[in-house]
């Protein structure tokens, strides 16, 4: 087995489950990290064994032993630190969302192609059983005709930091960009467009807010200026449909389902639990009486995966990263449905500004880079 070496740009939270996952995987090596924070980044090296270490990524690129290079780094760096990756000559693991604007995403997507190199965005919904049933019943035809999706993505109280958890950075437009939409509702959108074929977008309609109270003194720490709640409207290309409401706080009780509308049947597809493994439901008629069926998706997983071992390369995004960088299947190509999920995330955000719907055109003309020219260090100024 070839062992892939790995570098991380980023020593957070995320970076620890990237770091983890790893970890699980069979010959896969982590080389070097960066962070500039020497504290965390030093103990991050000691925590999962990587032996060098940089508070500048361009020194991490310098090398010459490294497969490819994991991005874990705030939303509006994405864009610089992985341009700067692929221009390297490294294959690039990115964080979800692609980047902080659809402008900045199409610049990672355009230069991944003139460089020849493997851009992979982490859209984990996509690498599930339950995608994957939900793929096989929509390409057998269960379905029929689809005209409509809907998005949800639901917590009744859950904002990074002001609530508990996660740092301040994620409610802070100059580093995040977005809120609830960005750090969950690319999830959700993410794994229809992945099963509805990612469908070409022609207008998209949306409203975002920021409305409940929250703690006084985390709220000016963090200067929290990004949405708790998104919705929107998209229509798409031959007559198709998306509605999307995406919570990161409200008075309201759990969302229905996400779920896809056919002519023949349709599909709820509820988040993934430990009470609820297998998580799809199949709607129908059958002489006529309408029917709703429980699908079995771990057991067939099983099965399939016990038949096929090739299958568990899907099981996550990374899995499917490696497997892929090794030639063992075939490329995820996560980076085109991003980019997809970012146009729609920026339509919501310039409809609810402009208070109308806009057209696809308008919002590529109108998308405004928001990438991080200048970050200053405790080693110095980096520009980007």
């Amino acid at each position: 087995m070839k062992e892939v070496r790995i570098g991380i740009i980023g020593c957070g939270i995320i970076s620890n489950g990237h770091a983890r996952t790893y970890a699980d995987i069979p010959g896969v090596k982590i080389v070097a990290a960066c962070d500039v924070n020497e504290t965390k980044l030093a103990d991050y090296c000691e925590k999962y064994k990587v032996e060098n270490k940089y508070t500048d990524f361009r020194e991490l690129l310098k090398r010459d032993d490294l497969d490819a290079v994991d991005v874990c780094v705030h939303n509006n760096l994405h864009a610089p630190i992985t341009v700067r990756v692929l221009e390297a000559g490294f294959h690039c693991y990115c964080e979800k969302p692609m980047a902080g604007a659809w402008v900045d995403a199409k610049l990672m997507h355009d230069r991944a192609k003139e460089t020849g190199k493997k851009l992979h965005i982490q859209l984990a919904t996509i690498y599930t059983p339950q995608a994957d049933c939900a793929k096989k019943f929509i390409e057998d035809g269960n379905l029929g005709d689809i005209y409509h999706a809907r998005s949800y993505g639901y917590r009744r109280r859950g904002r990074p930091f002001v609530d508990g958890y996660a740092t301040k950075e994620f409610n802070s437009k100059y580093w995040a960009a977005g809120g609830a939409l960005y750090d969950m509702g690319v999830y959700h959108i993410s794994r229809l467009l992945y099963l509805l074929g990612n469908p070409t977008v022609l207008r998209v309609s949306g409203q975002v807010y920021q409305e409940l109270d929250m703690h006084a003194g985390r709220k000016a720490e963090s200067g929290f200026d990004v949405e708790e709640l998104g919705c929107g409207f998209v229509k798409f290309e031959n007559n198709l449909t998306m509605d999307i409401l995406e919570s990161w706080a409200i008075h309201a009780g759990e969302f229905p389902a996400s779920m896809i509308a056919g002519s023949k049947g349709g599909l709820s597809v509820y988040p993934v639990s430990r009470n609820n493994p297998n998580s799809i439901e199949f709607y129908s008629e059958i002489s006529g009486y309408p029917a709703s069926t429980k699908l079995d998706v771990g057991a067939e997983h099983y099965r399939r995966s016990m038949i096929d071992p090739s299958i568990a390369y899907y099981d996550n995004p990374q899995t499917a990263w490696v497997a892929a960088l090794r030639g063992e299947c075939g490329w995820p190509g996560t980076a085109d449905i991003a980019l997809n999920t970012m146009f729609i995330s920026e339509g919501i955000f310039m409809s609810s500004a402009l208070g109308r719907e806009v057209t696809a055109d308008e919002i590529k003309s109108g998308s405004k880079s928001l990438y991080i020219r200048k970050q200053e260090t405790p080693f110095g100024v980096i520009n980007y």
